[in-house]
């Protein structure tokens, strides 16, 4: 356990009180690592950012039991205050609470707490570490932005001087799947600023997108080559695209080449199917072109064994999870272009990739999924029910028109095949992709209801099977963050170029501030697909061709909306192990999941079905018990194929969140 766990955890002696209060403006409270470590010593940590619900719960589950003498749900509850001060908190919790203050301020007290605090929660063990061993005086703000950059992103601006030591230090970054926060990147930027060698490269936006930094080394690495002679096309493409604005990388160098090396392997560059490749062809070029498709197979191969070599531990973070969800995804798209004579060969192992990254992903869950729904949002949305609450964030910093897109059914793997058209159809959409995770069970009623709620599928019990208050529940998040009913629209079923004209009208209404939009196409194509992934990979790709994609994403932006993307779950190929006939014993009869209201009867369904999944489940209500189907099962006739979703598979509940802009 890091220094920086055990001085957090030092403020909770087990046995000293039932009852706790953290005031914790800076969500110190809520890392991966600590809460992990509070629910093994017997905690359980509730926000109180609805004191009703924090009310229903404590009464419910810890005071009543209390006042009878049992233990309660938990030896002791955290109440979570994203505040320093306490004193407007109800008497009793008052009275019978004992209170951690937490803050960055006192936490770090020799560095700038105005800089400290605009730092990802994930580099403050890093940073306490460096404190503890490097900050023997106070900084200020010029020297603390310096100290993080050296101690914690080991970057040293001063010494970047030639091009290669800048993109060698922004493809370090890149390969550790790190970006620097807005006040370090400027702070990086004024710092370049000086050097004529960096005139007229966007520095800051390179430091802190990595879909920007992305975008330009994939356009530099089709410049270059075409300046060799070199004509193709990326991978996931069917014709050339050239790039807008060159800008020259040193791809030469020693350390740029394996760097770059390493981002064609992993899926994050594209490389170029090419029909001539010159004889005098450089060594350094060699890595980032495909002259036959069994050199693509040799790269999917790589690629499959990457990920079997790279699975992530016990020890992952949630972000671990999403960057190996999407390094899958690319991966997935790759072995589909294959074509079968290609693809066979590898098909074993790809199912052995599926298999164990399901299993690593089962085990994970048990221990950490519960504690995901804590953990903070301003950064990023860890799972669906915070995209609101991180919506409604990034108003506050100055985006006052939001557009939430919500692909319905949507897996990783099918947004890249969304996005590899819209590069062809829409060369100046750029992306800015990362991940969160969907609820469990992976149902529309449950992952996309809490979604558009802003809470937990607990809150939502009496709606629970039906996604038919998702309007109402959409308003009344924005209603609390001070929006009237007339700045929020929602609409759902949209999948057509025709219901286009009339869902941009509505939302040119200068009025219209928020908008969350259900696009159900591909959660139609899937529930349609006998013939597996591949069948609705190819049906994305000629929906896309109708320009419906690019038309709503350009629409949107036109109207000055800043658009965000994500899925409320993804979905998986499956074969049926035989449908259980139960009849009204069971609640939710779903292809990869069912719903029981009674652990005798989820119980009694487990035994008749071995290798089937259950977790525990405090985040749902109490009587909405699911039984998940084993690895990549349905509950539906023995072997037959089919795509669903609903289970726990890393393609289910792993789900695109993307930024859509435009590049200068």
């Amino acid at each position: 356990m890091s220094a920086w766990s055990e001085r957090i955890l030092s403020e909770f002696p087990p046995d000293l009180s039932r009852l706790w209060i953290a005031a914790d403006p800076d969500d110190v409270l809520l890392d991966e690592e600590i809460l992990a470590e509070l629910q093994s010593r017997g905690f359980e940590v509730l926000p109180f950012d609805d004191s009703i619900g924090f009310r229903t719960d404590y009464e419910e589950r810890y005071r009543t039991p209390w006042d009878r003498g049992e233990s309660g749900a938990r030896p002791a509850l955290v109440l979570h205050r994203r505040s320093a001060e306490c004193a407007d908190l109800p008497w009793d919790y008052l009275r019978q609470a004992r209170i951690a203050a937490l803050s960055l301020a006192n936490l770090f007290p020799r560095l700038s707490y105005a800089v400290v605090r605009r730092i990802d929660a994930t580099h403050r063990a890093t940073l306490f570490d460096a404190q503890a061993r490097h900050a023997s005086q106070t900084l200020g703000e010029v020297a603390t932005k310096d100290f993080i950059l050296l101690h914690v992103f080991r970057l040293a601006p001063h010494l970047i001087e030639r091009s290669e030591d800048l993109w060698r230090e922004l493809l370090r970054l890149h390969r550790r799947h790190v970006t620097l926060p807005e006040v370090l990147a400027e702070h990086v930027e004024s710092i370049l600023s000086t050097n004529p060698v960096f005139t007229g490269l966007p520095v800051r936006a390179l430091f802190s997108s990595s879909g920007l930094l992305l975008r330009t080394v994939q356009d530099a690495w089709t410049s270059e080559l075409q300046g060799l002679g070199i004509q193709g096309s990326r991978i996931a493409e069917t014709m050339t695209r050239g790039p807008a604005v060159r800008i020259e990388i040193p791809f030469a160098h020693p350390e740029i080449r394996v760097l770059v090396e390493s981002m064609f392997l992993d899926g994050s560059l594209h490389p170029l199917l090419v029909g001539h490749v010159p004889s005098d062809l450089p060594v350094w070029a060699a890595v980032g072109i495909l002259k036959d498709p069994a050199a693509l197979q040799r790269l999917v191969a790589e690629g499959l064994q990457a990920l079997l070599d790279g699975l992530p531990t016990m020890a992952a973070t949630h972000r671990d999870w999403g960057a190996f969800a999407k390094r899958l995804g690319e991966i997935l798209v790759r072995f589909r272009r294959l074509g079968a004579g290609y693809a066979e060969p590898l098909r074993d192992l790809l199912e052995r990739v599926q298999r164990e990254a399901d299993a690593s992903l089962l085990s994970w869950l048990d221990a950490h999924y519960w504690n995901l729904p804590s953990l903070p949002v301003a950064g990023a949305p860890v799972m669906v029910h915070h995209v609101p609450r991180f919506l409604a964030l990034r108003r506050s910093a100055g985006e006052t028109k939001l557009a939430l897109l919500v692909f319905d059914g949507l897996a990783i793997d099918d947004w890249i095949e969304i996005r590899e058209r819209l590069a062809e159809r829409a060369p100046r959409l750029a992306f800015d992709e990362g991940a969160c995770f969907a609820w469990l069970p992976t149902l529309t009623s449950v992952s996309r209801q809490a979604l558009f709620a802003g809470m937990q599928p607990r809150e939502l019990a009496d709606s629970i099977e039906t996604t038919g208050r998702e309007p109402q529940l959409w308003e009344r998040f924005w209603k609390d963050e001070g929006l009237p009913a007339s700045a929020v629209i929602y609409r759902k079923s949209i999948r057509e170029n025709a219901q286009l004209d009339a869902l941009l009208e509505a939302l040119a209404d200068s009025a219209v501030k928020v908008a969350g939009i259900v696009v159900d196409t591909v959660d139609k194509m899937a529930h349609g697909a006998f013939l597996g992934k591949a069948s609705v990979a190819g049906q994305i790709r000629d929906w896309c061709d109708t320009g419906f994609a690019d038309r709503l994403f350009t629409g949107l932006l036109d109207a000055g909306f800043q658009v965000y993307v994500t899925a409320d779950h993804g979905n998986v190929a499956a074969v049926g192990i035989g449908r259980p006939q139960e009849g009204v014993i069971v609640d939710m009869a779903g292809e990869r999941v069912r719903v029981y209201r009674t652990e005798a009867l989820r119980t009694a369904s487990a035994q008749a079905f071995p290798g089937t999944a259950s977790l525990a489940t405090p985040a749902l209500p109490p009587d909405f018990l699911p039984l998940f189907a084993g690895g990549r099962t349905a509950f539906v006739p023995k072997d037959e194929r089919l795509v669903a979703h609903g289970g726990l598979a890393v393609e289910e509940l792993i789900v695109p969140f993307v930024k859509v802009s435009r590049t200068r």
